[in-house]
């Protein structure tokens, strides 16, 4: 406050405050020499404040004597002239920013001198006045190096405007991709959060279910078991005792199994049912019953069957009737039925006689839990094609099932009732016939003649041998005139010889085999030559009149001899019935096994029967007798 400025100055110097910071280099360059202009036009003035200042306090007040002042002035050319410089004022590059130069790199210190020489501090006093200089030396390579160093500086500053420029512009981009993904990633996230949510409400209505349908499955698995018992009749029978009480039979027969195969069962018998069906052709094996001997009724056997039905609700016995596979169908598809039910504990399977069952069981037992479900009841020892297939057998129950197979004793009770015939003719008393002797004289005397009685096959005779035909053709009886006494012969009758009992060596099934025909070869030889039309009828000549009448194509007016007959019977024979062995036709005129056996070989070339028509072992000469 004290160093009073020159108003001009002192503006100067205010503005060149407030601007410094904001000047270009020009700029600069024109206060400084505007500065340097103004310190040398008013150096007198400076010079007098001086004086004023350095006064003593007495002298202050008096007034000095002007003294003239010379002003040196020069026609110099200003250093700071922009044409001497060099710089083109139109293309002049920005000013570096103040913040970016260095004490170093100020153009003020490139100048032999310094505003704060020339012009004093606004601030404090005292400051040291220098003579101004009234020329300054400054060579032109020091401002081309300003020149240069500036324009490197500028490039620097562009390089770093463009790089601040791509980091924002790449800043941006990555900002609204992120901003895309972030926008995404929140979706997804309420969406990933809605989707745990309604995982965690399936899951747990899910567990629900599971624990209550695994409650279900447990109650339907343990829920009524059984063991299923399925019986092929026709080959694995119940012991004759049974059936010969009939209905109380069969009750005894169906409680005797039910108890054996609860001891099967073991400990599970009082919580397991237990059920049992027999399927068998009760015509055909009531006859082949009777036919053993076993039976004397097929009436035992069907009263039997009743019983056994009647003893428990889930027993029973089928009739499937005629038909050799109906019991084994019926059989295999029930088995293949309650296989897939899990509540059937185990299938005992009555089959052991049949080796029809061997294919049946290797598709069945193939799966290890069927395996382990599936046993053979054994009646008659197991053949050999069932054991091979490693099933699990029971031991056999011998007083419930026969271990016998039916044989066919028809021909054998045949013989038993000649022979009883005979020793009942043996036993009855003898007739006497009188027969008038030949005439050789009057007191010839009437003979008796013992006869045995005759079998009822010689009652039917000739007229001519019958007792009318013999005293019709007797002389008259002669006269007696003496009474006889009551003479009592007795003859003794010849026994008849006991024919033997012959066993037959195959028993081809129910049926049995076909009775013997005796054939002539002549006869035979006189059909076979026949052909064509003149081919004889067989059901007209061995069954009776031929049902087609005159629309049958075969010859029905030839009268052949019993040896023909025999023949045409025979040939017959070579076609197979379609019923098999179970036809019960009394007078079936087909065959019911192979008739051309002869040993152990079928001299047929093209026989039809099946190879089970004939007996074990036997050879064929038919390649194709498989294909039957």
């Amino acid at each position: 406050q004290q160093l009073r400025l020159p108003p001009r100055l002192l503006a100067f110097s205010l503005w060149h405050t407030r601007t410094a910071a904001s000047a270009s280099p020009f700029s600069l360059f024109f206060l400084l020499g505007l500065s340097q202009f103004i310190s040398l036009a008013e150096s007198d003035w400076w010079q007098k404040k001086k004086a004023a200042l350095t006064l003593p306090e007495g002298r202050r007040g008096k007034k000095k004597k002007k003294m003239p002042t010379t002003t040196h002035t020069t026609t110099t050319r200003s250093p700071f002239d922009t044409n001497n410089l060099g710089i083109n004022t139109n293309n002049s590059a920005p000013v570096l920013p103040p913040y970016l130069r260095t004490s170093s790199q100020s153009p003020l210190h490139s100048f032999p001198f310094s505003p704060s020489n020339t012009l004093p501090s606004a601030i404090g006093s005292g400051i040291k006045k220098e003579k101004p200089s009234t020329k300054m030396a400054l060579d032109k390579p020091e401002i081309m190096d300003f020149v240069t160093r500036y324009q490197n500086l500028q490039g620097y500053q562009n390089a770093s405007d463009q790089l601040m420029k791509d980091l924002l512009i790449y800043c941006k981009e990555i900002q609204g991709q992120y901003a895309d993904e972030n926008q995404i990633l929140k979706q997804e996230l309420r969406n990933a959060k809605l989707d745990l949510d309604h995982a965690t409400t399936s899951r747990r209505e899910m567990q629900q279910m599971l624990q209550e349908l695994d409650y279900d499955n447990s109650y339907m698995k343990n829920r009524n078991p059984y063991v299923l018992i399925l019986i092929d009749g026709d080959g694995l029978l119940f012991q004759e005792s049974f059936i010969r009480q009939g209905i109380e039979g069969g009750k005894q027969a169906a409680y005797a199994l039910r108890t054996a195969v609860a001891e099967y069962v073991g400990s599970q018998s009082g919580e397991v049912e237990i059920v049992a069906k027999v399927c068998a052709n009760l015509s055909g094996l009531g006859r082949a019953m009777r036919r053993d001997g076993c039976l004397d009724s097929e009436s035992e056997l069907r009263e039997f069957s009743l019983g056994f039905t009647q003893a428990k609700a889930s027993f029973d016995f089928i009739d499937v009737g005629h038909g050799k596979e109906r019991a084994d169908s019926k059989i295999k598809e029930a088995t293949r039925w309650h296989l897939r039910n899990y509540n059937c504990r185990q299938i005992l399977l009555g089959i052991s006689h049949d080796a029809g069952y061997a294919p049946f069981l290797d598709e069945i037992l193939q799966d290890t839990d069927t395996r382990s479900r599936v046993s053979l009841i054994e009646g008659v020892a197991t053949v050999r094609e069932l054991k091979n297939t490693n099933v699990h057998i029971l031991d056999p129950l011998p007083s419930l099932f026969r271990n016998q197979k039916l044989i066919d004793r028809s021909g054998d009770r045949a013989a038993e009732r000649a022979e009883a015939y005979a020793r009942s003719s043996a036993q009855a008393p003898a007739s006497v016939h009188f027969f008038p002797a030949p005439s050789r004289a009057s007191t010839s005397s009437p003979v008796m003649v013992a006869s045995p009685t005759s079998p009822p096959a010689t009652l039917a005779t000739t007229a001519s041998s019958s007792w009318a035909g013999v005293t019709a053709k007797a002389s008259p009886p002669p006269v007696i005139t003496t009474p006889l006494a009551k003479i009592s012969v007795n003859v003794p009758a010849r026994k008849a010889p006991e024919p033997k009992v012959a066993t037959p060596a195959w028993n081809p099934g129910e049926r049995g085999l076909d009775p013997p025909i005796p054939i002539n070869a002549t006869a035979m030889d006189n059909i076979k030559k026949r052909t064509g039309k003149d081919k004889l009828c067989n059901n007209h000549y061995l069954r009776g009149p031929c049902a087609k009448g005159d629309e049958c194509c075969f010859e029905h007016k030839y009268k052949p001899n019993p040896d023909e007959i025999n023949a045409i019977a025979h040939l017959t024979r070579l076609n197979p019935c379609t019923s098999g062995q179970e036809c019960d036709v009394e007078n079936c005129i087909y065959g019911h096994h192979c008739p051309s056996v002869t040993g152990t070989t079928c001299t047929h070339p093209y026989c039809k029967f099946r190879v089970e028509d004939h007996p074990p072992g036997t050879k064929f000469k038919n390649a194709k007798i498989h294909e039957n």
